[in-house]
């Protein structure tokens, strides 16, 4: 009974410390690695069959797919994700298992109630709904969502800028707004005046005042938002840009 009893707070442990585990994993420690991942072999099982929806063999290529994603999410994952390390684990495991699913799809011998006389969209239909792929592409783009804004965050202090200096400069009035956005579209698309901003990482005040029929003032009074909002425009940026899509043009 004792013996049991310490067994089960081993796990219980091991499970309350997997976010710590994995920390000291990326630190080089490949024997407490190999324990994890002979420990977790279930944890992957089970989230690969949730996504194949049947039993699933150590021997199945997507079990492999499963340990393999698994592997790379204790060296991906960062306590930073805001996320514990068995819900980012889970959404790679699902994510890795689905990509291969979907690049064999016409081989895989998954449980979607097709069969072999299926052409590829109808299989494709099939596993999308089986595999609850509105959840993935919810995970997927928030993730993409994520490291977008932390990339933005980074260019924003090459210009001594923060988020919260773009909110509390942000123009209250949507007229304003859209001035500022079109003054950050002339910086961007003029080579000096584009030149002048990337290095010396400031408008071009005088230069814009008499290109632009708004008064020194008023650009001195948007100069961060106009900052902001040329970075977005000349960067990789996609999901910032489609959310100003509406107000650039």
């Amino acid at each position: 009974m004792l013996n049991v009893l310490l067994i089960f707070t081993a796990k219980k442990n091991k499970k309350d410390t997997l976010e710590t585990m994995a920390e000291e994993i990326q630190e080089g420690n490949e024997e407490l690695l190999n324990q994890v991942l002979e420990d977790y072999k279930p944890f992957v099982k089970k989230t690969v069959s949730s996504v194949c929806k049947r039993y699933i063999y150590e021997s199945d290529d997507e079990f492999s797919i499963g340990l393999i994603a698994f592997h790379d999410a204790i060296f991906k994952y960062s306590s930073d994700r805001g996320a514990s390390f068995i819900s980012f684990a889970e959404v790679i495991i699902k994510r890795k298992v689905i990509d291969y699913i979907r690049m064999n799809g016409r081989h895989q011998n998954i449980s979607v109630e097709a069969n072999t006389e299926n052409d590829e969209g109808e299989v494709q239909n099939k596993i999308t709904d089986t595999l609850s792929m509105e959840e993935y592409d919810r995970t997927r783009v928030a993730d993409e969502r994520r490291e977008e804004i932390m990339a933005f965050t980074k260019k924003l202090k090459e210009y001594s800028l923060s988020f919260d200096d773009l909110v509390s400069n942000s123009p209250k009035h949507e007229d304003a707004r859209v001035n500022a956005i079109s003054i950050a579209k002339l910086v961007v698309s003029t080579p000096s005046l584009l030149e002048y901003l990337q290095e010396k990482k400031r408008l071009p005040i005088k230069q814009l005042e008499k290109q632009v029929g708004f008064s020194r003032k008023t650009i001195e009074r948007n100069r961060k938002y106009i900052i902001a909002i040329s970075i977005i425009i000349m960067g990789d940026f996609y999901y910032l840009k489609d959310y100003l899509k509406g107000r650039m043009k």
